[in-house]
Parts: structure tokens; C-alpha cells; sequence
């Protein structure tokens, strides 16, 4: 009788976790329907048994995050276990190319920048530029000229204790141009407003590496400091039996965002006792945490005066102003200091990356274990809809004209996931389109030529009006009916 007992408790719990694995179909629509915004499965990428075959792309591994390009031409899929980045057009949802990170002492060596000594080896010692990378986040540089790709271990790594390493990628070949060394387990990168630096948060040690990117030649960029947040991880396990690296791993250092006037790098903990790690970027120094808010930071964003969060296991956003925020961080004593007075919404279970429409009155939030998406309005700071997605989605990204939302599904244990969902978004009232300048601001203040930016950053609107680049164009214009002139003048000498 009690095997008989077990048997059907197992019969049970595996008919709800096969349950618990939802597909929706294109077409499917948000509830409620109409509304300040609503939703609708435009397409997807998928790659699991038995899916439909018009979606099906083999390149779909365990998709981690996705990246429109800010000139809303493509976007770029990170397929962690596929070890690769497949691209695609984003009007037709064609797959363009697949990047892949297959690399090779001797074949690779000069894709890679000069070694620092911040990353040393403790525990590999051989061909350590043979490797597969697995794609995990991204951010662009240079008003998209360039895009950032750390890889959560080198595939030879098998606990993810050895440094890994970042591939930046031309955008406009897709074709990679540099790799870096990085710290053990990067997940999150982030580029500041002004372009000159790009900050990778180590999830595997609680360190947080600066690269230096002013110079418009990427041979000259550098790794330019090394921070660490309240201590080093120590790091010494098997190399032969694998152990979780995504839980038990210090601070778990995930959300990273430049504060607007890139004074302060603020970075979320998942895990320890939690909090926002800030870093004083003029002195580059860490300053401390400051707690306050629910635990397991996940996802930071900051927006029209706002720094807002996605807390992963209550699966809520909370908000508070940056300025209430950045004077709690002044006054860190010792290693922390509690912040009271945040907003709340409850979102749904899991709730991991966030992203904000062009007009800011609306948060998408990828919930991983409510396989939903919801929009809260943050006038309201209340859920206005929702919609299934495959299920565990992790990353999210919106276009500039806030018009599609991509979601990655990346799979548990139990099934799911190997899916990108493509949402069209409707609104009530028209949004604003967004312009990307990173970058613009350091090249300007660098003294380079309008024209060369303008060469440097394709399909970038500038701050300043084109004011510049049309003397630029008329002075070339005259020149050459000048030089035309002159040719026929000694033309007609010469024949006389």
C-alpha cells in the first residue's frame, strides 16, 4: 500500500510539474485586453521538442538575455549553452548570423587586449585561450557601435573559479574585434552615459572590473581598476565534480547601473544579507551597501529620478528616488546603512530583468516563475496587464519607440525555456522615441571631429544639432566643384 502510495504521489507531482511548462501561441494577447498598454505574441524562436517548425531555430540553447540595437534594425540573442549569439532582423525576425565563441591558443591571439594583473590563474595553467564562451548578459558602447558580451565561465572552467573573459563585437560586421580577461563568473556589464568606462560585476567573487573605453581605437582600450565589495570570495573547489555556482556565492553581484551623471556605480546583491553595493566612480572607491529594501536584488534600473529594482523570490519592483538613495549612501557608516520608505508592487513569482518604456510610465518585468510578463504603470505602481510567456523567462529588452518587448526563456531543471518571445506593444497614448548617445559625450569633449563621430556612430542621433556635420558636407561639396572648376580651367589653357 505505501509503495503504491508513492507511486501515485509521483504520478501526481510529475503531472504538475508537466503542467507547470506552458507554450503559448502566437497570436495570444494580454489580460485584462485594451488598457493604457496591452501586449501580443508577435513570433518567437524556439528550440525544445516537439515545437512548431515555422518558430524552430537550433541555435536557441538555453537563451539567457537579448539586445535590440539601438537603431531598432536587429537584435542579438545570447544563447549560454549553445555558446554563441545569434542575430537577427528585427522587421522580419529572420536569423541574420550566429556569432560563435570558439576560440584557440595561437588561431585568437590577436583579439586579445594586453593581460592586466587583476585576473590571475590559481587553478588552470595550460591553453587558456582554448575555449568555448557562455554568453550571459550585454551592453552597448559607442552609441551602439560596439556590444559587450562576458561569458559565465571559459568551458574548461568547470566550477566558474578562474578568470573568464568579454567579447566585444562590432555591430555593424557582428564580427568580434576584442576579447578581455575578466574576474571568475561574469554576469552583468554596463556602460556609462559618457562612454568612457565599462564596469563588469563578478557574480563568482564579489568584485567589480572598470575597463577604460575613451579611445575610439579598441587596441587602446584597458582594464583600469579592480574593486572589490567588502571582501574576495575565496575559490577552491573541485576540478573534477561540479557544484552550484548560482547560489552560495558571496554577494551574487548582478544588477549594474551608472547613476545619470555617472558619479556612482550602483550594483544589486542577491545574496549575503543583500543591499545595493555603491562606488564612488570619481575616486573609485567602494563605499559600502545600503539595505532597506526586500532581499534578493536583482535587476537595477534607474529613470526619471527613480532607481527601481526587481526582487526575485517575492517577485515585487520597488522603487525609490536616487536622491533620497544617494544621500542614504553618503552616509554609510561602517559597511552599511539601512534605508527606509521604498515603494512596492507585486509583480509575479521569480520576478528577474526589468526595462522601461521610452515615455518611463511603464515597467516590463520578466517573471521566471510565474512564466509571465507583466507591465506595472509607475504612476500607479500597480500591475496594469500580464501575458504567458515559454516558461522561466530571465532577460528582457524594449526597443527604442517601446513598440516590441523580446523575453528569453532559459529552462530549469523541471523542463521549460530554449524560447525567445518577440511582444508587440500597444499603447493608449503614444510614446516617445528614445535616442542613444552613449559615447557621443566623450568623443566631443575629446575634441574629434563631428564627421568622424558621425563615422564612429552609425545611425546616432547627437545631442547637438547637425549644424557641424552640414559645414562639414558643404565645405566638401565646394571643394569638389572648386577642384572641378580648376580642372576645367587648365583643361582649356592647355588646349589654347
Amino acid at each position: 500500500m505505501k509503495k503504491l502510495f508513492v507511486i501515485l504521489l509521483s504520478a501526481v507531482t510529475v503531472n504538475i510539474s508537466a503542467q507547470s511548462i506552458i507554450h503559448p501561441s502566437v497570436g495570444a494577447k494580454s489580460t485584462p485586453e485594451g488598457g493604457a498598454v496591452s501586449l501580443t505574441l508577435a513570433t518567437k524562436h524556439v528550440n525544445y521538442p516537439r515545437c512548431p517548425q515555422q518558430y524552430s531555430d537550433v541555435y536557441i540553447n538555453s537563451p539567457k538575455s537579448a539586445n535590440i540595437h539601438p537603431d531598432g534594425t536587429k537584435y542579438y540573442v545570447n544563447s549560454l549553452e549553445g555558446c554563441c549569439t545569434v542575430v537577427y532582423d528585427m522587421e522580419s525576425h529572420k536569423r541574420l548570423k550566429v556569432i560563435r565563441y570558439d576560440f584557440k591558443d595561437g588561431k585568437d591571439d590577436a583579439l586579445w587586449s594586453k593581460p592586466s594583473d587583476f585576473y590571475p590563474f590559481t587553478h588552470y595553467h595550460n591553453n587558456l585561450n582554448t575555449f568555448q564562451g557562455k554568453p550571459v548578459e550585454a551592453t552597448f558602447s559607442h552609441g551602439g557601435r560596439y556590444l559587450w558580451i562576458p561569458f559565465y565561465r571559459r568551458t574548461f572552467d568547470l566550477n566558474a573559479q578562474d578568470p573568464s573573459a568579454i567579447a566585444v563585437i562590432d555591430t555593424r560586421t557582428d564580427e568580434i574585434v576584442k576579447l578581455m580577461e575578466t574576474g571568475p563568473l561574469p554576469k552583468m556589464v554596463a556602460c556609462s552615459h559618457d562612454g568612457r568606462h565599462v564596469a563588469i560585476t563578478h557574480w563568482g567573487n564579489n568584485t567589480v572590473g572598470l575597463v577604460n573605453i575613451e579611445s575610439l581605437n579598441p587596441d587602446e582600450w584597458f582594464h583600469e581598476k579592480l574593486l572589490v565589495v567588502d571582501y574576495v570570495l575565496p575559490l577552491n573547489f573541485s576540478l573534477t565534480q561540479s557544484v552550484d555556482r548560482d547560489n552560495n556565492s558571496g554577494y551574487a553581484l548582478r544588477g549594474t547601473v551608472f547613476t545619470p551623471d555617472d558619479r556612482y556605480l550602483l550594483v544589486g546583491c542577491m545574496g549575503g544579507n543583500g543591499g545595493i553595493a555603491v562606488i564612488d566612480m570619481k575616486t573609485q572607491e567602494y563605499l559600502g551597501r545600503v539595505l532597506g529594501m526586500m532581499p534578493n536584488v536583482r535587476h537595477l534600473v534607474i529613470r526619471d529620478g527613480y532607481l527601481y529594482l526587481s526582487i526575485n523570490k517575492a517577485g515585487y519592483v520597488q522603487r525609490i528616488k536616487l536622491d533620497k538613495f544617494m544621500e542614504a549612501a553618503h552616509n554609510i557608516s561602517g559597511k552599511t546603512t539601512t534605508l527606509q520608505g521604498w515603494e512596492s508592487c507585486q509583480v509575479g513569482a521569480g520576478a528577474r530583468t526589468i526595462e522601461i518604456s521610452p515615455s518611463g510610465h511603464f515597467v516590463f518585468a520578466a517573471c521566471n516563475l510565474a512564466s509571465k510578463l507583466y507591465v506595472m504603470d509607475t504612476r500607479s505602481m500597480k500591475v496594469v496587464c500580464s501575458i504567458d510567456v515559454d516558461s522561466y523567462p530571465v532577460g528582457l529588452d524594449i526597443s527604442n519607440d517601446g513598440r516590441y518587448v523580446i523575453v528569453t526563456s532559459q529552462g530549469r531543471s523541471n523542463g521549460g525555456g530554449n524560447a525567445v518571445n518577440i511582444y508587440e506593444v500597444n499603447y493608449e497614448e503614444p510614446e516617445p522615441v528614445l535616442k542613444n548617445t552613449d559615447g557621443a559625450a566623450v568623443l566631443n569633449q575629446s575634441g574629434t571631429p563631428d564627421s568622424t563621430i558621425q563615422a564612429a556612430l552609425p545611425g546616432t542621433v547627437l545631442d547637438s544639432p547637425g549644424n557641424a556635420t552640414l559645414l562639414y558636407v558643404g565645405g566638401a561639396a565646394a571643394a569638389v566643384i572648386l577642384a572641378f572648376c580648376a580642372f576645367r580651367f587648365f583643361r582649356k589653357r592647355q588646349s589654347v
